[in-house]
């Protein structure tokens, strides 16, 4: 059985499917998606800013993969914010053993977490005002873009 989180998990209804009503309803020019993102590096958490225009795939990172939030689904552009603010437990591990200068394969490390299903998702014990912080700077670019 998997478990489901986020969006669709919570309320059943796929985030675009959400989105679109909106869009459908609202119909505004631009979509403005912001979404965390799965770091491959644990010095990029809560420490960049991804911005791209062709739109997000909210849970792409994590192995749960929803349908995308794009042009092409809500026919409006979307502007895609994403925050890296998780990383999986093979991270962790490759840049300890990185730092501790061990000369090990990164492959290696990820099958073998695999194999023994220890690929978890972590995100830091402060996220909370991590997640602060970066909501003031993000809101505040986009005001001044606006």
């Amino acid at each position: 059985m998997q478990l489901h989180r986020g969006v669709l998990g919570t309320t059943g209804i796929e985030t675009v499917e959400i989105v679109k009503g909106i869009v459908d309803n609202i119909k505004p020019k631009l979509v403005i998606a912001i979404d965390s993102l799965c770091s491959k590096n644990i010095d990029r958490i809560n420490k960049s800013i991804q911005i791209s225009d062709t739109g997000i795939v909210p849970g792409g990172g994590v192995g749960n993969r929803q349908a995308e939030l794009s042009k092409d689904t809500l026919s409006v552009p979307v502007i895609g914010v994403g925050i890296p603010t998780v990383l999986d437990a093979a991270t962790i591990v490759i840049d300890t053993l990185k730092a501790c200068e061990v000369d090990i394969s990164e492959n290696e490390i990820v099958d073998k977490m695999k194999l023994n299903n220890f690929n978890f998702i972590v995100t830091p014990k402060e996220i909370d005002s991590l997640i602060e912080n970066m909501t003031t700077i993000v809101s505040e670019g986009i005001n001044m873009s606006f």
